[in-house]
């Protein structure tokens, strides 16, 4: 199946989609929220939720057994449990512009708008430094900016992946029929996005032409390395020195995210679309779905695509499945090229760019 990304490479390359990021980086805090805006209508939404740590909200609603077929938005969040306060603030957003479940008469709406958090407490500094609504209110006015944002931003301000800084990755393909699938993950590990044994990107060969434009020290058209010996010795010292001096715990993390589709669905093929994300989150970090990671992946379903006046064909819908594995593959090998070095009060979390500098071409 011929593949190509569109011309955003991100969740705005379906049509309907919008995204915004907030976060904060000083008095204590390295944690953010990030915000997928679905049309005034609603978006279709399915959920699938694995590993053994989840934090989410409202994911039973999208049970295609109830009553709720439509999402306003989907909020994503570090901040663990507390992070989904940051919920809150979207919903307040939505109702301003009476966007939800109509209830009764003009206004009178309920805004639904699922979300799930990642952990990232304590990772600048205070335990206690975490989103709350006003982080999903600022988040949703930033939406609606020129082109997507990528690395630590957002909810991936906080994040990390076996060790290294994780952070927001996206990506989209065209298919041949010209649907669009895309996704928006934010990668915040148990397990690494790293070959142990060469130091290679895990997902990297699913790279497509034009992935790495718009990320710094990645020309265009070129592919990731495999690193020198050298980056590779260094990065498993500094790997075994940061571990035991960390004050916050490596072990609990947690990779979350949206894949989104123009093609009409269903509830239930939307929950089956986010359950192929699961597969391409697979294939870019090992291991996954631990027990301390509690991945999360919403499909959403906006319908405006012109191609179609009903769902797929069995085999259209393969191919979106197909494309949903790609596109959350990509997503996070873009979301570790993207990722900056920091260091807090916590510890460091060297970028990948930084651990491997011979990856670079």
């Amino acid at each position: 199946m011929t593949q190509r990304p569109g011309p955003t490479n991100s969740l705005l390359d379906v049509t309907g989609l919008s995204v915004g990021h907030h976060q904060r980086t000083d008095a204590g805090h390295l944690t953010g929220t990030t915000v997928v805006l679905c049309p005034p209508e609603g978006a279709v939404a399915g959920v699938d939720v694995r590993g053994g740590g989840p934090g989410t909200r409202e994911t039973d609603l999208l049970d295609p057994r109830n009553m709720v077929e439509r999402v306003h938005a989907v909020t994503l969040s570090g901040g663990s449990a507390f992070g989904l306060a940051a919920a809150d603030g979207v919903m307040r957003h939505l109702y301003a512009q009476g966007r939800g479940l109509v209830m009764g008469g003009p206004g009178e709406v309920v805004p639904i708008v699922p979300g799930a958090v990642v952990f990232d407490l304590g990772r600048g500094g205070d335990f206690g430094a975490v989103p709350d609504a006003g982080f999903g209110q600022q988040a949703c006015a930033s939406a609606g900016g020129a082109g997507p944002v990528l690395g630590s931003v957002g909810a991936g301000t906080g994040t990390q992946a076996g060790g290294l800084r994780g952070g927001i990755g996206a990506a989209s393909t065209v298919l041949e029929n010209g649907s669009t699938v895309a996704a928006l993950v934010v990668v915040n590990a148990v397990g690494s996005a790293v070959d142990p044994a060469t130091g290679e990107l895990w997902g990297a060969r699913h790279l497509l032409e034009g992935d790495l434009h718009g990320i710094p020290g990645w020309p265009e058209g070129a592919r990731p390395r495999t690193p020198r010996m050298e980056d590779l010795q260094a990065a498993r010292q500094a790997a075994t020195e940061a571990n035991p001096t960390s004050r916050v715990p490596r072990t609990l993390a947690t990779t979350i995210g949206v894949v989104a589709t123009d093609a009409r669905l269903t509830t239930a093929q939307c929950g089956r679309l986010a359950g192929s994300g699961h597969d391409g989150m697979a294939r870019a970090i090992n291991p996954i779905h631990t027990m301390f990671d509690g991945d999360t992946l919403f499909g959403l379903s906006t319908g405006s695509w012109a191609g179609e006046s009903t769902g797929p064909d069995s085999a259209a819908f393969h191919a979106i499945l197909h494309a949903a594995g790609e596109v959350v593959t990509r997503a996070v090998v873009r979301a570790m090229l993207a990722a900056d070095t920091v260091t807090t009060p916590a510890g460091t979390w060297r970028s990948y760019r930084d651990a491997f500098p011979s990856a670079a071409p």
